[in-house]
């Protein structure tokens, strides 16, 4: 007896638990003012199959209804990848309008729903992203299953999900007038957003082409990486481009993933010209590229470690915080970056926390798209990025070009000054030849009145040309002797030129005299070098060629030319050679005591490089004292070498 009232109150127990396991999932109404409801926590049970080998008579048995549990997020989830997940929705059907239940999740790889049939059994249907697209009931990029509308009052539909990662079971009660209004909807969407990609790729492919600047064909190649994988992860490339590869499902987002990672960098690191800007963080594009590429490689291995796309917020923080350091650093363009990148990093962000059940208090469309919405604002603002560079550029270019054509007015105006000027001075000259023309007229009549006087004067100077003749032979041999006697005077007065140049002061008009200009500079500088013979700096050797111009001379070995003034004091001399002689003589004269403004005033040259010059050959001078004491007829230009 005792046993047996134990068993009672087991059996108590038990259909309390039963009870409750009853109560713990609420049956959503579907009636004429329902057209769309989605499932959340407390409406879905589901059942793990850890060896997936249970049956649709065995999930609905009351004995399992124990086992069933309620989600533990928002939206239920398969939380162990190697198991079989059943999945529980009841629905009570109290309108005529015709059904679907539809799954969001596009990853899913196998569905099998098992809807009742109001005979005690069910209609099994199977879909997922393991089967080809053809084969699917509704050729749509969602999982779509049939409602029996006739069937009034409350049922239980059973979904078998299986799934190699992780996915959101998101299931959706819409009718079938909604269905074709929401699906229409989303493809208009999904043609405005592509076409947008497309519009955009082909604009800036464009002006790749017209400009040759690669953050456009960088920019068009990001934006196709992402437009290929939102097709990939919608479902819309297994609807149109493969669908007959349903394997490839599994890491087809993997690619784009990857290329629209690689080509956001590149563009961040082209458009904001990061290399100049921020070398630092120019190093960590790279390095975050090494990264992103090695561990693509590491996923073409192991193609489950494709669906670890959260770790794209890496790469996206580094882009979003170099556009945030060179904006803040004074590079404009960079404004609309950081605002585009803005806009995609909360795009990510919000959708992360949809995938994890907490945006419910947004919208639907808001969290399931608000990746797409981050991508096309971010498109929007990248252009404008691309655009306020060119517009900075092209100001840039217009300001120049205004200078130009403001010098080019300039240069107008002093030629038009010019041509005025040398009319006036062609005008005046033409006077002068004119009167210079009438002057020589009337002196040719003069000299034509005077020819005929000659003539008869020639005739008495014939007979005396014979008396000349005789003393021309006289004259010519004292002329020899006064040549030589010139040689002889020349010779002594060039000598005391020379003397009286290295040892009085004279004039810079005198000391011209001796030295007028640049090649006389030149010539003395290379007979004061080269006095003592040649020798080679380079490799000794001592033949050579001489430069008449510059009077250089050019090994004839290893063929360096050496100047006169290399290895002297006018050496990487800026000014005119007579002018620094003239100086070197001025302050050996005045015992260095001459100041730099009086060279200035003297030489009319800058007072600093009076100065410059003035303090090297002081500093010569101090080197040279007994030298300079000892040698007197050398003079200033005992401070030529060094």
């Amino acid at each position: 007896m005792r046993s047996k009232k134990y068993l009672q109150i087991f059996f108590t127990i038990l259909l309390c638990f039963v009870a409750v396991g009853a109560r713990g999932q609420q049956s959503v109404l579907a009636d004429n003012n329902t057209d769309e409801h989605i499932f959340h926590s407390d409406e879905v049970e589901y059942l793990e199959d850890p060896q997936g080998k249970l049956t649709i008579a065995q999930a609905d048995n009351p004995a399992f209804s124990t086992q069933y549990q309620v989600a533990k997020n928002y939206y239920p989830k398969n939380y162990n990848l190697k198991s079989v997940y059943w999945y529980r929705v009841k629905l009570d059907i109290e309108n005529d309008n015709n059904g679907i239940f539809e799954f969001f999740d596009q990853t899913i790889e196998n569905i099998t729903a098992y809807l009742p049939d109001g005979h005690g059994n069910f209609t099994v249907i199977r879909s997922g992203a393991g089967y080809k697209f053809t084969e699917r009931l509704y050729q749509h990029k969602n999982f779509e299953f049939p409602i029996n509308s006739r069937l009034k009052g409350q049922r239980t539909y059973y979904f078998r999900v299986q799934s190699s990662k992780g996915a959101n079971i998101i299931i959706v009660y819409r009718t079938i007038e909604r269905f074709i209004q929401y699906a229409l909807t989303e493809y208009l969407t999904f043609g405005l957003f592509y076409g947008m990609i497309i519009i955009f790729s082909f604009h800036n492919l464009l002006m790749f082409i017209a400009i040759r600047r690669r953050r456009y064909l960088f920019y068009v190649l990001y934006i196709l990486s992402v437009g290929l994988y939102e097709m990939s992860v919608d479902g819309i490339a297994f609807q149109y481009i493969w669908p007959n590869y349903p394997a490839y499902n599994e890491f087809a987002f993997g690619f784009p993933l990857f290329a629209m990672s690689i080509f956001a960098l590149v563009f961040t690191r082209e458009l904001l010209h990061v290399k100049a800007k921020a070398p630092r963080l120019d190093l960590v594009i790279k390095v975050m590229l090494g990264l992103r590429t090695g561990f693509f490689i590491f996923c073409l291995f192991n193609t489950a470690l494709f669906n670890y796309k959260i770790l794209e917020l890496i790469p996206l923080t580094v882009a979003f915080f170099t556009g945030i350091y060179i904006w803040k650093n004074g590079f404009r363009p960079a404004r609309f970056f950081v605002l585009g990148y803005s806009f995609l990093f909360t795009g990510f962000i919000v959708k992360i926390l949809s995938v994890y059940g907490y945006t419910r208090f947004l919208p639907g469309v808001f969290g399931h798209y608000s990746l797409v919405f981050g991508f096309v604002l971010e498109m929007v603002f990248l252009s404008f990025a691309i655009g306020d560079q060119v517009r900075i550029l092209k100001k840039k270019k217009d300001e120049a070009q205004r200078k130009i054509m403001e010098q080019m007015t300039v240069n107008a105006k002093l030629k038009d000054a010019l041509n005025e000027e040398l009319e006036i001075q062609v005008t005046k000259r033409t006077k002068e030849v004119v009167l210079k023309s009438t002057a020589l007229a009337l002196k040719s009549q003069e000299v034509f009145e005077k020819s005929a006087l000659i003539e008869a004067q020639n005739q008495e100077l014939q007979h005396k040309n014979e008396l000349l003749e005789k003393q021309a032979e006289e004259i010519s041999r004292m002329n020899v002797l006064l040549e030589k006697d010139n040689i002889s005077l020349k010779s002594n007065i060039e000598t005391v030129n020379t003397a009286r140049t290295m040892l009085t002061e004279l004039s810079f008009e005198e000391f011209s005299v001796k030295y007028p200009d640049q090649e006389s500079c030149l010539k003395f500088l290379a007979e004061l070098k080269w006095q003592k013979g040649y020798q080679c700096t380079k490799c000794g050797n001592d033949h050579y060629a001489v430069d008449d111009v510059n009077h250089s001379r050019r090994c004839s070995k290893c063929r360096y030319k050496e100047s006169p003034m290399f290895n002297t004091i006018f050496e990487n001399n800026k000014i005119p050679l007579n002018k620094a002689f003239y100086m070197v003589y001025l302050i050996y004269f005045s015992k260095g005591v001459i100041s730099s403004p009086k060279l200035s005033e003297k030489l009319q040259i800058r007072q600093s490089t009076c100065w410059a010059y003035s303090d090297r050959v002081k500093r010569v001078m101090n080197e040279r004292k007994k030298e300079l004491k000892t040698n007197n007829k050398s003079g200033w230009s005992s401070l030529i070498l060094k």
